[in-house]
């Protein structure tokens, strides 16, 4: 089955089941289809192979020209492409034309997008508690992981603003996101930008507006841009900050009060451990303010924890530079063993000239004992210095009894 089998019936809010998410996704590639919705199939057929409309240049051309990518990206055509152009809209934007910002579609999405997770979750879990499908529904529309959405996609590259400190950020994020796994949950290395969720958002809102609001083709059209979608497997591979926070001082006898605090347009969450202040986070949601401080906290109580401890000749596994063969795959599938989140590279180092150039990684991991850190060798190629960190903190790990 594929979108275009789909009846299209409005009651699709008492008519949703398994089948609909074992259906196979559609294939993110330059060909586009326009689902017939009850008041557009006699007339679907001449809307959806006209012509695009002629423009008479410059920004215009520059705006067709991003409607076309952003219905590649989706495999989606819009009827009315007015509300892409809208949706990818940011209120700084102001070339001298009258415009909407993408603010009220981003209203709808947020709400949309949580129905469709909701729906999906309670299906695909038969079993689970309510407390457990809410923090699935939480990490698949999180500003952190619809952020990765837009970057993996590259939507970002069509949002229309003037802000240059937007742009700085969103770069920061997406040269980040390369190096990083397409399932980190909580947060890498580098914050992620809210606009780039908004945007995830309001384009959502876009299809289901263009669709008459019809939930259940959304999804169809959707979902794939969502893949991976986190698991519950991820989440207990990737255990929530605070979570991880409380358990580890709940292990020391110490005792945790996080006090929250409104700062203009922030919240800001402190963290104090025995009273005494350790750590803070600030964010314009409560929750994610509340994350951050916790991640602060989690690596300000490594720093007492020793797991740099140098290196070791191991025999098994060893090539002749004394590097574990395949050391990134057996540091994945040794923290699926442990129940521990799954490894963070960072590149701390990039430099010299492009014939000759060097790179250095890190690799943390997340514990309910603390983050374990440490940095590799230099290298000449980005794999090989994320491998170089994975053996040496299997060492570390080995030598520290932790396996």
């Amino acid at each position: 089955m594929n979108a275009m089998d789909l009846d299209p019936q409005p009651d699709i809010l008492t008519h949703w089941c398994t089948d609909l998410y074992n259906l196979p996704m559609p294939s993110i590639s330059p060909f586009l289809y326009t689902i017939p919705t009850a008041t557009s199939l006699s007339s679907s057929s001449s809307s959806s192979s006209s012509s695009p409309p002629s423009t008479s240049g410059g920004a215009s051309d520059d705006m067709e020209s991003s409607i076309r990518s952003v219905e590649e990206i989706l495999s989606y055509r819009f009827k009315n492409k007015s509300l892409l152009k809208e949706a990818l809209t940011h209120s700084s934007y102001n070339n001298g034309e009258s415009f909407k910002s993408y603010q009220r579609l981003e209203f709808v999405g947020d709400a949309v997008l949580g129905l469709a997770i909701s729906n999906y979750v309670f299906l695909a879990y038969p079993n689970l508690e309510p407390g457990q499908l809410s923090s699935l529904r939480a990490a698949n529309i999180s500003t952190e992981k619809l952020a990765r959405v837009a970057v993996r996609h590259g939507l970002h590259r069509f949002i229309r603003h003037n802000a240059a400190s937007l742009h700085d950020k969103v770069k920061e994020f997406a040269d980040a996101v390369s190096q990083e796994d397409d399932t980190v949950v909580y947060g890498g290395s580098v914050k992620a930008p809210k606009i780039l969720a908004d945007i995830v958002e309001s384009v959502a809102a876009a299809v289901y507006v263009d669709l008459n609001l019809d939930l259940q083709q959304l999804w169809v059209i959707f979902r794939a841009l969502l893949e991976p979608i986190v698991t519950l497997e991820d989440l207990q591979q990737q255990p929530q900050p605070v979570t991880m926070l409380f358990e580890l001082c709940q292990k020391q006898g110490k005792q945790v009060d996080i006090k929250f605090r409104r700062t203009g347009a922030k919240n800001v969450a402190t963290v104090y451990i025995d009273g005494k202040f350790i750590a803070l986070g600030s964010s314009e949601k409560k929750e994610t303010a509340k994350l951050n401080a916790a991640r602060q906290a989690l690596l300000k109580l490594s720093e007492s924890i020793p797991t740099n401890v140098g290196r070791l000749d191991f025999s098994f596994g060893l090539n002749k530079s004394f590097e574990i063969d395949g050391a990134k795959q057996k540091l994945h599938e040794l923290c699926g063993k442990k129940k521990w989140p799954k490894p963070i590279y960072s590149l701390e180092k990039d430099e010299g000239p492009p014939h000759d150039k060097k790179y250095v990684s890190s690799v943390k991991i997340p514990t309910v004992d603390g983050v374990l850190y440490i940095e590799g060798d230099e290298k000449s190629r980005v794999k090989e210095a994320q491998n170089s960190a994975a053996s040496l903190i299997i060492r570390a790990l080995q030598e520290s009894n932790y396996l």
